[in-house]
């Protein structure tokens, strides 16, 4: 791959980060890896990485954008309520037994955008119907999961339409190379600082206790209620195998879980949302007790709406999380298209599943002992940006009392 505009080393450097930092894979256990078929430069050297550190099967899963949209574009209007649920099945069998998994994300993030919404909608939720046993090993934080990213030619061209193909993946490889911190010398060691930053940060939320946060902003006033027993996480984590990992490569996030019963207010996005190939920008939502009660959009309206009605707990918060707006990926001043980076780059809340992990002993917990803390249960999970340059947040206790947590965007 010599004339490959994407960085040999600094690949290498990703695999290792992914290998030993995202998953911190175990001698003698299995690894489940998704990518898009063009990835197949980082799926070969995170898979020999892998092998190395003692990984005893590694199984690889590719997609493909032409196969994708050939479903699209002549599949039988009946067949879009279909998923593969064997397949799916499939993974939640090998989490159930001690497998890790790896999602390599890449495609273009408009693939479908021009495809019929209703049918991608309805794909959508088939396939999120029939992944949830999966799905539940990972939103519950059972085993060590990570995600990172491939500078796939279609994403770049997205992101930087007016340059050539080559150069945009080149510019596309290096933002994410810094991202994902494997532009240092160490990056091991870099991520380790990165996480004890975050650790310092999640603490003090902790021991804050606060019953709820209050955001203010232009077309933001939303008061989001904390789940009871709630606990904050960032950075990497301890699975309830035991296995300490990190989620997202790249994250700056600290984040917890909100009460789903608990939100008010109205609500402004501050980035687009790219969901399922379409773009949804200039949210706006009012939440009473809650759950949303209006939700418009300035482009992508219809296809918010029925995100909203995907079930009853995607109308609620499953997640908030706090960036500050110096963030290195908010800085970059890119939009990457892809919730990855993008959530990274601001405050965010999300629409739908809870995380388990977030209260105190999570692990120990029913679904309906987490329902009446406050947890939310859903199909979706679905991240979009509420934060940036003019956000303030009080964080409120028991009492009443406000306690700035974020002023003009950055940690106060």
């Amino acid at each position: 791959m010599s004339d490959s505009p994407i960085d040999p080393t600094l690949l290498d450097r990703l695999a290792d980060v992914a290998v030993h930092t995202g998953l911190n894979i175990q001698p003698g256990q299995q690894l489940v890896i998704t990518a898009p078929a063009d990835a197949l430069p980082l799926v070969r050297r995170i898979t020999t990485a892998a092998y190395k550190a003692g990984a005893s099967l590694v199984t690889p899963i590719l997609s493909d954008a032409d196969l994708t949209l050939a479903r699209f574009q002549h599949g039988a209007d009946d067949s879009f309520d279909t998923a593969a649920g064997w397949l799916y099945r499939g993974m939640a069998d090998a989490y159930a037994g001690g497998a890790a998994r790896l999602a390599i994300v890449g495609e273009d993030p408009m693939l479908l955008s021009d495809m019929d919404a209703a049918r991608v909608s309805r794909a959508g939720k088939a396939t999120s119907t029939a992944y949830k046993p999966a799905l539940e090993k990972i939103s519950n934080f059972e085993i060590n999961w990570s995600i990172c990213s491939w500078p796939g030619l279609s994403w770049a061209r997205r992101m930087f339409p007016d340059l050539p193909g080559a150069q945009a993946q080149a510019r596309l490889a290096k933002a994410i190379f810094a991202a994902s911190r494997v532009d240092r010398d160490d990056p091991v060691a870099a991520w380790a600082d990165h996480n004890a930053a975050l650790k310092t940060r999640s603490s003090w939320l902790n021991d804050q206790r606060f019953t709820a946060l209050h955001f203010k902003s232009p077309g933001t006033d939303l008061t989001v209620g904390l789940a009871d027993d709630h606990e904050w996480h960032g950075g990497a984590s301890p699975a309830q195998n035991g296995v300490t990992c990190n989620p997202n490569i790249p994250t700056e996030e600290v984040f917890t879980t909100p009460h789903a019963r608990r939100v008010n207010g109205t609500v402004r996005s501050t980035k687009p949302l790219s969901h399922q190939g379409s773009l949804i920008d200039g949210i706006e939502v009012t939440f009473s007790d809650g759950r949303i009660t209006d939700a418009r959009a300035d482009k992508g309206q219809d296809i918010l709406r029925e995100l909203i009605a995907t079930d009853e707990g995607a109308a609620h918060l499953g997640e908030v999380a706090l960036v500050p707006h110096g963030s290195p990926i908010s800085q970059s001043g890119l939009l990457f298209y892809n919730t990855l980076f993008d959530e990274n780059a601001a405050c965010h809340i999300a629409l739908g599943q809870c995380y388990s992990k977030c209260f105190l002993d999570g692990a120990s917990l029913s679904p309906d002992q987490i329902t009446a803390k406050g947890g939310n249960s859903s199909l979706i999970h679905v991240d979009w940006m509420i934060g940036g340059p003019d956000t303030d947040i009080d964080g409120i206790a028991a009492d009443g009392t406000a306690t700035p947590v974020f002023r003009k965007g950055e940690w106060a």
